[in-house]
């Protein structure tokens, strides 16, 4: 008499419920994973394309962040006007962005988002948003390392107005500073501060994402 060796119905039924559940405990990290290295690859690429702006700027008309009059078509004009003859904006929005709360918060060092509604938000052709203070002027950096002039923080949402819209903050860690900041699960929102022909991290934690492994 031949044998046969092969498996019930109820063992490939529990082995598949095993599968299933390791799967549902497993997907949500590596997803996470994912959007994380996507969302801190766009926000490398973000302040690379921003500075080559200015820079741009600088060779064809000699003038950077630290010489705009702040004002739309006076002197050197507006960081907006800076941006629409240097790189590829597809529109931009004066006014606070209302619809997105989030963007009301202010970062570990107490920048101000978008809290005063007096915000120009620029959209590129990438997907990418940059949002700062409308009347920007003047900003550069002292021997002492203080930065001087008006408006010169704002924040980069890497993906758009497309969720999560959260900024990024250290593991654990709610607000104030971490010297040892580290963060696992990088997000789409990241606060800057600029000042002459250099855009910067402007929180432990965007320093983070930019700096860290």
């Amino acid at each position: 008499m031949t044998k046969r060796f092969g498996f019930t119905l109820a063992e490939v039924l529990i082995t598949l419920g095993i599968i299933g559940v390791v799967a549902a405990m497993t997907m949500p990290t590596l997803i996470n994973q994912t959007n994380g290295a996507q969302y801190k690859a766009a926000y490398k690429k973000a302040l690379s394309a921003i500075s080559q702006g200015v820079t741009l700027n600088v060779a064809l008309e000699d003038y950077d962040i630290s010489d705009l009059s702040g004002a739309s078509n006076t002197g050197n004009g507006t960081l907006l006007e800076l941006f629409q003859k240097r790189m590829n904006v597809v529109k931009s929005v004066d006014g606070a962005l209302k619809t997105k709360e989030k963007y009301t918060a202010k970062n570990d060092e107490d920048a101000d988002l978008d809290a005063a509604g007096t915000n120009t938000t620029v959209f590129f052709n990438d997907g990418i948003m940059f949002s700062f203070p409308s009347d920007t002027k003047e900003c550069t950096k002292t021997a002492a390392g203080a930065i001087t002039g008006t408006g010169c923080k704002g924040f980069i949402d890497v993906n758009g107005v497309k969720g999560p819209n959260k900024m990024v903050k250290c593991d654990g860690k709610t607000s104030g500073h971490d010297a040892n900041c580290a963060v696992t699960s990088p997000t789409d929102i990241y606060p800057v501060v600029f000042y002459d022909q250099t855009i910067l991290p402007n929180s432990d934690a965007a320093r983070a994402v930019l700096y860290g492994k």
